[in-house]
């Protein structure tokens, strides 16, 4: 197979979460324990930062690895989804795996995937993992997949765990309460091994620190800890939160002797981020005259912060290209979103795409008015077309509508 047909057999054959939802999600890592064994488990070969968290982990793990490549370390990064290309989910040092690279690790290890049934994302941890070990990476950057204790991700031992923030998102899987998602988040915490929490609930809170008490694990509150506020090449305002987070994580670091960081790093990793790792899609703008902003922010938590900076933007009209996927809470999403825009709703083109007709209808109930598309870059070109020199177009909802315009 080439690099096309092998993504293609990763994409169809096996279940992947992205594209197919429930059906694909693993409720143990038995076969990612299996896998890890019959690669000579290199997951131990590694150190690593874990990340998990509601909204944030992505940001927060290309800026952490940004800050480490300032510092000098050879730095591993896999992340989840990806954007345009699967290769985005595993980098060093900002350059993405090769496709050659994928295609040899898929062919040689196809057999075992196959008998064992193993999943799209339980596939490319184990690639990740691979790859990390053969090129010799100093420190792997591993954001989690969906939850935390029952992520494929977590067959590794950290040198620290962090979790960003706790929100309503997957709760089909995770649980319909703050402290049942926070116990799933929590559940990458380790014997022995520091965790840094970014932003934390009252509800959220004991769950963190009994289970920090159970493993004996340090446990350290970023927003309470860190003051300092740099600047950032991350534009959206939800960046404050995650940058205390990477701050705090990396001053343990430091002074545990794990790593050697300094001030200037942080600095220049958070200015350098964009350069540095490719992070796309966080309050990216993309044109000016009209302002184009595009977001990847996709449940109630995270779109709350983006439409209170969305209200701080000056415009004559706004426009909101507006796709979303089939399993969220419509009328949490919904109910924060400005009346006073035009809508263009459309549908991400993945099965998972929530039908244009249903969006509009649902969004209607709302007071939110606008045409349906037949696709995302559809919707977008009308958008253009509509809006003037003075006006905003912003467009999100889902990781693949953002996805389908950069």
């Amino acid at each position: 197979m080439n690099y096309q047909e092998t993504l293609e057999w990763m994409f169809n054959k096996l279940p992947m979460y992205q594209t197919q939802g429930a059906t694909a999600y693993r409720k143990d890592i038995t076969n990612t324990v299996l896998l890890a064994e019959h690669l000579g488990h290199p997951e131990k070969q590694l150190q690593y930062i874990h990340v998990a968290g509601t909204n944030g982990k992505g940001s927060t793990s290309h800026l952490l690895a940004s800050v480490l490549m300032e510092a000098g370390y050879k730095v591993g990064l896999y992340t989840s989804p990806h954007l345009k290309d699967y290769r985005e989910r595993i980098t060093i040092n900002g350059e993405p795996i090769s496709e050659a690279y994928v295609v040899e690790f898929i062919t040689k290890n196809k057999p075992f995937f196959e008998t064992h049934n193993l999943s799209f994302f339980e596939m490319s941890v184990g690639l990740a993992f691979d790859y990390f070990v053969k090129e010799k990476i100093d420190i792997a950057v591993i954001e989690v997949g969906m939850g935390g204790r029952l992520d494929s991700t977590n067959i590794i031992t950290p040198l620290i765990s962090v979790i960003t923030n706790i929100g309503l998102d997957h709760t089909q899987f995770l649980g319909d309460t703050f402290e049942a998602i926070a116990f799933e988040k929590a559940g990458i915490i380790k014997n022995n091994i520091p965790v840094v929490i970014g932003e934390y609930l009252p509800e959220t809170k004991p769950v963190f620190t009994a289970k920090a008490q159970e493993t004996n694990s340090e446990l350290y509150f970023a927003s309470d800890l860190v003051q300092e506020d740099y600047p950032c090449g991350l534009l959206g305002d939800y960046q404050f939160y995650n940058k205390k987070t990477v701050i705090q994580t990396l001053r343990v670091l430091q002074e545990k002797h794990l790593l050697q960081v300094s001030e200037d790093a942080i600095k220049n990793g958070f200015l350098k981020v964009i350069d540095n790792t490719h992070l796309q899609g966080r309050w990216q703008q993309l044109g000016t005259n009209p302002k184009i902003i595009c977001d990847t922010a996709h449940n109630a938590h995270g779109l709350k912060v983006v439409m209170k900076q969305l209200e701080k933007e000056k415009y004559n009209h706004l426009h909101l290209v507006l796709g979303v996927v089939n399993d969220k809470k419509l009328d949490d999403i919904l109910i924060l979103l400005p009346k006073n825009a035009k809508y263009y709703f459309c549908q991400p083109n993945i099965s998972r795409g929530l039908e244009a007709s249903v969006l509009q209808e649902k969004a209607a109930a709302f007071g939110l008015k606008g045409a349906i598309y037949n696709s995302v870059s559809e919707a977008y070109e009308h958008s253009r077309k509509m809006a003037g020199v003075d006006d905003l177009i912003y467009i999100g909802g889902s990781n693949f509508v953002v996805a389908e315009i950069l």
